[in-house]
């Protein structure tokens, strides 16, 4: 018996030793990132539920330099997507919808896009144009817009969807918002009360609701404000700096982002969706199925989760968000119920969560070469690599110029300045990747090769 017990000791504390190997890594992997100023926020992992490393980075507040902690809110970006597709399922087990409606149902004013779904606007199959750009070259931008200027917007200009519906992935802000719209038609009730009353309340998520800062500004305490950097490097607000300003105008627009949230109420939503709390199991089956396109071509996008297999790590259903001053993410390895959530409130990346995943994994880390030397290009060549490169079918990577700097930006997420290293390679400040731009006997560029955390993916120029 003694024996027994002996050996079931060293094996507990072999497991014990191991896990805390883990955390030691992963805690020195983020205490490495926040010295560098590579990271500024919350970090929380879980395994079946148990937090097993839980810490945070930086200040919430630079001006009266107020430190973050567990209960620091942050902005979600396009994370919030997933509580808007989950509005819909709700009212689609209510009976107030279906997935199959046309949108004109519920918004008439959009009526020219008779053959779009709402099916097809929760898996980013919808084809519609970018709100975003409208605005800029159609809207107002020097008022606050909220969704019914969208719509109000659209029905004036009348812009013909990119693709026949339902025939293409293409990752869709616009679409989300006009979610947002749905829900309020379907449910008699606005966007925000109807997330805090169906999904909030009932996961006693405490620290979670929509806000618009600066349409309807109030006091929150432990509210993390988002910071940029400017020319200088100096943290400032996205409101006072003139590549990030937008935020100002587009801040009423719901549904695509603006929910608030913490680690902490993450991991509450994250274990509901074990459950069938919220919706029967065969709806989360829904959730977490990416469709597969007339063409047989599969899509690896549910309803407000990216869902992919790996050999390594099963079934991972996750979602990242960018806007400016806040970078988020959250990770459901569903096969083996381990979380990760991060949310930051600095103008940094997230090229570090494929390490984190190693490591919480008990693999080694990838390391990449962080050290470039910038060199000058003329304009015209710069100009070269202006387009739009597909990662994957209808997740366009676009490169664009502005004022003498090229940017990179993916879908739903701000963009980013790229630098020259060579005639072809650019590395990005905000994260350790570069992009190696690859051209035909004629010149002409044809394809970006995106390097980072030891992966590359390769992205053909379609525009």
């Amino acid at each position: 018996m003694k024996k027994i017990l002996l050996l079931t000791l060293l094996s507990y504390m072999g497991i014990a030793n191991a896990q805390d190997s883990r955390i030691q890594k992963i805690d020195s992997l983020f205490t490495s990132l926040s010295a560098k100023q590579e990271f500024n926020g919350n970090v929380l992992i879980a395994e079946k539920g148990n937090v097993i490393y839980k810490k945070s980075f930086g200040l919430r507040d630079e001006t009266k330099k107020l430190p973050l902690d567990d209960n620091s809110i942050f902005e979600l970006a396009s994370v919030s997507k997933q509580f808007t597709a989950m509005g819909i399922v709700l009212l689609e087990q209510k009976g107030k919808l279906k997935y199959d409606d046309p949108i004109a149902k519920y918004i008439p004013e959009l009526g020219f896009y008779n053959e779009i779904t709402v099916r097809q606007l929760l898996n980013h199959t919808g084809g519609l144009p970018d709100y975003m750009q409208l605005i800029g070259t159609k809207g107002d931008t020097t008022k606050i817009n909220t969704n019914k200027d969208i719509i109000t917007l659209f029905a004036k200009e009348k812009p013909a969807a990119d693709f026949t519906p339902g025939s293409k992935f293409d990752y869709s802000n616009t679409g989300y918002a006009l979610l947002a719209s749905i829900i309020e038609k379907a449910s008699g009730t606005t966007y925000a009360d109807f997330l805090a009353d169906n999904i909030f309340k009932p996961l006693k998520m405490n620290n979670t609701f929509v806000y618009t800062r600066r349409l309807a500004p109030k006091k929150i305490d432990n509210y993390a404000y988002g910071y940029v950097f400017d020319a200088n490097h100096k943290k400032i607000l996205p409101d006072n700096d003139p590549n990030n300003n937008y935020v100002i105008c587009l801040d009423g627009i719901v549904g695509d982002g603006t929910v608030n949230s913490t680690t902490t109420d993450l991991l509450k939503w994250d274990r509901a969706l074990y459950t069938d709390k919220l919706v029967s199991k065969k709806s989360l089956e829904l959730v977490f199925t990416p469709p597969v396109l007339p063409d047989n071509e599969k899509t690896n996008y549910g309803f407000g989760w990216m869902v992919n297999k790996s050999d390594d790590y099963g079934k991972i259903a996750n979602h990242s968000g960018g806007w400016p001053g806040y970078v988020t993410f959250i990770e459901r390895e569903m096969d083996n119920d381990k979380t990760i959530i991060v949310l930051q409130n600095n103008e940094t990346g997230l090229s570090f969560t494929n390490n984190v995943r190693r490591l919480l994994y008990g693999k080694s880390p990838v390391i990449v070469k962080d050290t470039h030397t910038e060199i000058t290009l003329k304009e015209d060549q710069l100009k070269s690599f202006v387009g739009e490169y597909e990662l994957q079918p209808g997740y366009n990577m676009a490169i664009t110029f502005d004022n003498g700097q090229l940017y990179t930006q993916l879908p739903g997420q701000q963009k980013f300045p790229i630098f020259p290293e060579s005639e072809n390679t650019f590395f990005l400040k905000v994260v350790k990747a570069q992009l190696v731009f690859e051209k035909n006997d004629k010149g002409s560029v044809t394809t970006a090769i995106l390097k980072q955390n030891g992966n590359e993916m390769a992205a053909k120029k379609v525009k």
